[in-house]
């Protein structure tokens, strides 16, 4: 089953406050090999019973063609709803409904109300960064855009 969520759903699932009860690094060192790419995915639970899905992906033999992804599972519903996508530098994108020539970059994609009512992915538009230039990076913005805490490692914290 399909669900639509309007942009001020959308907000409001990105704001909410997410725990992970990893450290940073583990969540790289849980990748395993799928199909020509590394992969690891992590299940947060919410208290209604539906859950935000995380999952980070890397092309092994292109390390800029990788994706660190927020998404958002109903209750009782087997969907994932891609809330965003944090693109590498790998393939080219273009907002169709928007007009806007293609572009070869670094990219966000972000859930909108529009592209789902257009018959699109619901994370169809997609915008242009320099915020980051890996996966690594890429999924520090990504903790920083959706409000995600990672599990605090007792020794680096006493490094800073």
């Amino acid at each position: 089953m399909k669900i639509t969520l309007t942009n001020g759903e959308i907000r409001a699932l990105i704001e909410e406050e997410k725990y992970v009860n990893l450290e940073f690094e583990e969540l790289f060192s849980r990748m395993k090999d799928k199909n020509g790419h590394k992969e690891f995915d992590y299940t947060i639970p919410r208290k209604d019973g539906s859950s935000f899905y995380l999952k980070l992906r890397q092309n092994r033999k292109n390390p800029l063609d990788f994706s660190a992804i927020l998404g958002y599972s109903p209750k009782e519903l087997n969907t994932v709803f891609k809330l965003t996508r944090y693109n590498g530098k790998s393939h080219e994108h273009r907002n169709v409904l928007d007009k806007e020539p293609a572009f070869y970059d670094f990219h966000i994609h972000i859930a909108t109300e529009r592209y789902q009512l257009a018959g699109r992915k619901e994370e169809f538009y997609a915008e242009i960064t320099d915020r980051y230039s890996n996966l690594r990076s890429a999924l520090r913005c990504l903790i920083d855009d959706c409000n995600v805490s990672l599990k605090e490692n007792p020794q680096t914290k006493l490094e800073l």
